[in-house]
């Protein structure tokens, strides 16, 4: 992993303003691990993308996470505090083939990317279908008594079965909170998507930037090039002289 420029990170963020979940991350990604190719990046499993995503969040934030839930049984507000280091899974990498026998059953099947997210992106789904056929592509291979078997033909524990090894797989896939109430008691489970909480983050920052830039810019007359290629402390200390 490099250390993104800000002038480069600005760029994602405005080209990813108009992009897809995926499409922002697959960006994220491209600044931060220049050494790999799109379709290496976009070939990662769903767990592999998020945790280098974490990391590459706390580079340029700090460990610290913080965000708010609202309690689904009394609506009290919550506020979230928590570390990168909870809710990242240290496994290894997880193979590029899993199979699963049952019965006289055997499938073969890898885990879903980011790849197969855009495509189903591009077409007008229910979630339930897309789950389905998001399964569906994954399977690689699947066999009834040793005979090729079409993946439609396969029972549905079956596929709940490949649906569960998927998720034991690549666990940073799918990051669940658990929350409890102060006021009410209510317990439940929250998903963390570090896709949308980081590019929230990320619109602050480019707000916060951009503001900078217009400050430092009609100030000194500086070009945004030039302000942009300056350190945080370096634009924080002008700004300092500026604000008195």
């Amino acid at each position: 992993m490099r250390m993104p420029m800000a002038a480069e990170l600005l760029k994602v963020w405005e080209w990813g303003n108009e992009q897809t979940a995926v499409q922002k991350a697959l960006g994220l990604l491209l600044v931060a691990w220049p050494e790999n190719s799109p379709d290496e990046l976009a070939g990662l499993s769903i767990g592999q993308r998020d945790g280098r995503l974490l990391g590459l969040r706390e580079r340029l934030c700090g460990p610290k996470l913080a965000s708010v839930a609202v309690c689904l049984a009394c609506g009290e507000r919550l506020e979230l505090n928590f570390l990168v280091s909870d809710i990242l899974v240290t496994t290894p990498p997880p193979p590029a083939v899993l199979s699963i026998a049952q019965a006289d059953y055997a499938v073969n099947f890898r885990l879903p990317n980011s790849q197969d997210l855009l495509r189903l992106a591009s077409s007008n789904i229910t979630p339930d279908t897309g789950r389905h056929l998001l399964v569906e592509g994954c399977i690689l291979e699947a066999r009834q008594n040793g005979q090729p078997l079409e993946v439609a033909d396969l029972p549905d524990a079956l596929i709940e079965k490949v649906i569960a090894g998927m998720a034991a797989a690549d666990p940073q896939a799918d990051v669940q909170l658990a929350l409890n109430c102060p006021r009410c008691g209510h317990a439940w489970e929250l998903t963390f998507d570090i896709v949308s909480f980081f590019w929230q983050e990320l619109n602050g920052w480019a707000d916060r930037l951009l503001h900078d830039v217009h400050i430092l810019a009609l100030t000194y007359g500086w070009n945004e090039r030039d302000i942009l290629a300056l350190s945080e402390w370096r634009r924080q200390y002008y700004l300092g002289i500026i604000h008195g």
